[in-house]
């Protein structure tokens, strides 16, 4: 049986393994499933359509599965669906999506910090930071492997790409390319996250490769044509440089700084 505090309340419609435990005065709602190893602290509420997934730790005051912050929402069912191994901290907040049997989702490995939101429809990918008061505006995607400073401001139907940070404070109205280091109110990509790449591994010679495509599009007096050309025409092709096109394909370019701040 699943170890519950007696404060708790647990509807009859949810459904809880074996070995979840749940603490001191938290809810969990109607057609709400949670999955094995997975850790309730105390007040934390888990509203209808909450999926969680296993080995997961909700820190006091977590609220997931509230209703989405949208004026064309009318309750219909929709889901919020969280993966495995997932850290959400004190008083973090992710809310269900807009669009009958429509999930917001969370995938596995990432840590939320204190504070932060997921606003309705996000796709969050896999072994993300969140810092403390990040908010995520509706239908925001996050790739895998980033990292957010604190208070950073994330716009409705932004794109995040893999492997990218965001420094702290920064106003997010634009799509980040992956592989890049972006700050600023408006944000705008500063620089290649040379850290996170080796943190993740990409061999020597990848991130030279990078650092040439990065000059070429944010160092550079050539437009975006133009140095999308020159990529495809001078540089070696591999796996990363092949995703960061095509995330530039589909309209990810990002900001450039000023001139100053590309120098």
């Amino acid at each position: 049986m699943a170890n519950i505090h007696p404060s708790a309340v647990i509807h009859t419609g949810a459904s809880l393994a074996d070995d979840v435990s749940v603490g001191p005065f938290c809810v969990v709602q109607d057609d709400v499933q949670i999955a094995a190893g997975t850790r309730l602290e105390s007040h934390v509420v888990l509203e209808p359509g909450t999926r969680v997934g296993r080995n997961c730790r909700l820190s006091p005051g977590v609220v997931l599965g509230g209703p989405p912050q949208d004026h064309k929402y009318r309750g219909e069912r929709s889901l919020v669906t969280i993966g495995d191994n997932n850290t959400i901290r004190e008083f973090v907040t992710i809310h269900r999506a807009v669009g009958e049997g429509i999930a917001t989702r969370i995938g596995s490995d990432n840590m939320f910090m204190a504070y932060a939101h997921v606003g309705h429809n996000c796709d969050i990918g896999n072994n993300n930071t969140f810092s403390s008061y990040v908010g995520m505006s509706g239908h925001v995607v996050v790739e895998d492997n980033t990292v957010f400073g604190g208070m950073v401001g994330i716009h409705q139907y932004c794109r995040i790409g893999k492997m990218a940070m965001i420094g702290g404070m920064s106003k997010v109205n634009v799509n980040i390319p992956p592989f890049m280091l972006a700050d600023g109110s408006p944000c705008r990509v500063m620089d290649m996250n040379t850290i996170g790449l080796r943190r993740h591994g990409v061999p020597p010679t990848v991130r030279a490769i990078l650092r040439q495509a990065y000059k070429l599009l944010y160092r550079s007096n050539l437009n975006l044509s133009q140095a999308m050309e020159r990529i495809e025409d001078e540089l070696e092709p591999c796996e990363e440089l092949e995703y960061l096109i095509l995330f530039l394909r589909l309209g990810g370019f990002g900001g450039r700084g000023t001139t100053e701040q590309r120098a």
